[in-house]
């Protein structure tokens, strides 16, 4: 692929990373839809979103399926992070989200055994800084439930990341953990019918953000990899928490403060 068309990929790619938080936060703070139902809409518009995607490519014949274990761990980043929404700014949840998705795979390469380089000791060190100097006690601190459901929902992506390495074609694979994460968001919705809220703005951003920041966006993250090395595909995602908190300023009206304007530097 060429360069050209590689960051013409990555850039999409990360805006609509940045939109899945400031869709979710929209969502949630602006309408009056629950996380549970949120995120059901969102994996089941991803769900077709990507299924149709996976039908209209012309290599019929690629390899890759889902598994319940990548879809238990898709549907627990989904929930969890529609929920910190109820509470985090835009900006601040898709710091936390992205330290924590770095910090699990990572960890999870020292545990196996890689070796990091001082550079990237260096950097880790930085941004891992700029997590704690986020989650510090003070005013301007993030709310500490939301945080940690951040945080909980960086580590399942993690987790989902890591399996599916070597898995097969990544958009096919996806396209086969949206579906089968599918019951689990349903069970969620039944379990949390009783506070489940109806509501047509709410459910616009949950498909959206399903068929077009997670299906298209997975889909075209995928495409732009293949011009990426690991280190940049790497690197390029900590992008996404200033372009969060540009669009946060631009559609929701957030303020930037100090706080997660230092952690952003760091990261």
């Amino acid at each position: 692929m060429g360069s050209a068309r590689t960051l013409l990929f990555t850039t999409i790619a990360m805006l609509a990373f940045a939109g899945n938080s400031l869709l979710c936060r929209l969502a949630l703070k602006h309408t009056s839809i629950d996380p549970a139902s949120f995120t059901s809409l969102r994996l089941l518009s991803g769900a077709i979103a990507l299924a149709v995607i996976v039908r209209l490519r012309s290599d019929g014949g690629a390899d890759g399926r889902g598994s319940w274990p990548s879809a238990l761990a898709l549907v627990a980043y989904a929930a969890c992070f529609s929920f910190a929404y109820v509470e985090l700014p835009a900006a601040a949840g898709a710091l936390l989200l992205f330290g924590a998705v770095q910090a699990t795979m990572i960890g999870t390469g020292l545990w196996r055994g890689e070796r990091l380089g001082r550079i990237e000791w260096a950097g880790l060190a930085i941004a891992l800084a700029g997590l704690v100097g986020l989650l510090l006690p003070g005013l301007s601190a993030p709310p500490w439930r939301g945080s940690l459901l951040m945080l909980a929902a960086g580590a399942a992506w993690g987790v989902y990341s890591l399996r599916g390495k070597g898995a097969g074609d990544p958009t096919r694979v996806t396209a086969g953990n949206f579906l089968l994460a599918l019951p689990f968001a349903l069970l969620l919705s039944a379990v949390g019918w009783r506070q489940a809220v109806p509501d047509a703005s709410g459910a616009i951003y949950a498909v959206a953000s399903g068929a077009l920041a997670s299906g298209i966006g997975y889909a075209v993250w995928y495409t732009a990899l293949r011009g990426l090395n690991a280190t940049r595909a790497s690197v390029v995602q900590l992008s996404v928490p200033a372009l969060t908190a540009i669009g946060g300023v631009l559609f929701i009206g957030e303020a930037i403060t100090a706080r997660p304007t230092r952690a952003s530097a760091a990261q």
